[in-house]
């Protein structure tokens, strides 16, 4: 395993951190995490150097947590940097924030939580939960009372509301963005990346695979990528290559991606690309827009949608259609809350992370499933 440094607090971090939105899971019910496999998988990379692990609130519909709490006993949780989120943005008075955290720190089987973000920080957010209701004196209170170590937040939005969140708080310890390839300018991107890391902040990096789908990509997009590397290692060397990157999150869902995954933070190397690897990102990229129908990730913020319309799987068959297009349509006839169920009521709109334009490409699958 590789360790760098986490931005100014002195703290190593393994290159690889273990992401638990992703766990495996049962088939009897969508958020039920198969707990023996999660327990086992999670402990296997801490066994083989991951020193980093990240959960939130929300994470398979609440489970996330408590079974973090589980992996982590038996003297496992003093072996890692444990991470999870406040969902910041639902709270309406303020007392939300302690009661949230001490439920955390229950779930967790701890008395501590060493890196505590706000979740999902965006503009709208940042004003009107974490300055109107003063929730930066509440992390630092907390951290005062040794409930959390280190203060940090996620972020969906662009730029310039990176740049205010970043600028409007002196005491932020690090920060956690999308960042791949493809979304290089979206975002924080490159330009909030050399942002956060020149205050000193940890930077980690999510979505490195954006929802899976660099790891898996159209045989046009695997020509333009570099030669004789997977497309998950390359994608993800396309990040450590970076010195501002403090680690990435892996959302690992089976043993056979722990242990790739660990082969290759094990060979990640800062300047490892050569400029002509770089260049192939650069086409890469390009491909990817051209072919891509829709940039979802399948983080499922988006649902429960009222009228029960599964909108991450619709989005998954869309654009496996690209590739695959009877696949794609014979996996959506399967679907039973199908995209002409969508009443268009913008909900969904307003809790992606992503700002997509969820009712229109609705409308365009319908349309293109139906063959019209």
């Amino acid at each position: 395993m590789q360790y760098r440094d986490f931005g100014k607090t002195g703290e190593k971090v393994s290159a690889l951190g273990f992401g638990c939105m992703r766990l495996p899971t049962r088939n009897d019910f969508k958020h039920s995490i198969d707990e023996p496999e999660a327990v086992r998988i999670i402990r296997n990379g801490i066994d083989n150097g991951i020193n980093y692990i990240d959960t939130a609130f929300f994470y398979h519909g609440g489970k996330s947590e408590s079974l973090v709490g589980k992996a982590l006993s038996d003297g496992y949780r003093d072996k890692v940097l444990l991470a999870t989120k406040s969902p910041f943005a639902g709270f309406k008075f303020g007392f939300e924030f302690d009661k949230v955290l001490n439920t955390q720190l229950k779930r967790l089987q701890t008395d501590h939580i060493d890196m505590y973000l706000l979740h999902a920080a965006n503009l709208k957010a940042w004003k009107n939960s974490a300055l109107k209701l003063d929730l930066l004196s509440k992390m630092e209170k907390a951290r005062a009372a040794g409930k959390i170590r280190y203060i940090g937040f996620s972020f969906h939005d662009d730029y310039e509301a990176f740049e205010t969140i970043l600028n409007g708080y002196d005491g932020w310890d690090f920060c956690q963005i999308q960042y791949n390839y493809v979304d290089i300018n979206n975002q924080a991107g490159t330009k909030g990346l050399e942002a956060a890391a020149a205050k000193g902040l940890g930077v980690i990096v999510m979505e490195p695979l954006l929802g899976g789908k660099l790891a898996n990509p159209t045989d046009n997009l695997k020509a333009a990528l570099p030669e004789g590397v997977s497309p998950v290692q390359s994608a993800l060397d396309f990040i450590w290559d970076r010195p501002e990157v403090s680690l990435l999150l892996s959302g690992m869902s089976n043993a056979q991606q722990v242990t790739e995954n660990l082969r290759y933070a094990d060979e990640s190397r800062i300047g490892k690309l050569t400029d002509e690897q770089k260049l192939c990102f650069v086409k890469a990229k390009k491909v990817f827009e051209s072919s891509a129908k829709i940039s979802c990730t399948h983080c499922e913020y988006c649902i429960p949608c009222p009228k029960k319309v599964e909108i991450p799987e619709i989005f998954a068959q869309y654009n496996k259609s690209v590739q695959d297009e009877a696949a794609a349509k014979k996996a959506y006839k399967k679907i039973k809350g199908d995209a002409a169920k969508c009443i268009g009521c913008g909900k969904c709109e307003e809790k992606c992370p992503q700002k997509l334009p969820i009712r229109q490409k609705l409308q365009e699958a319908d349309k293109f499933f139906k063959g019209e």
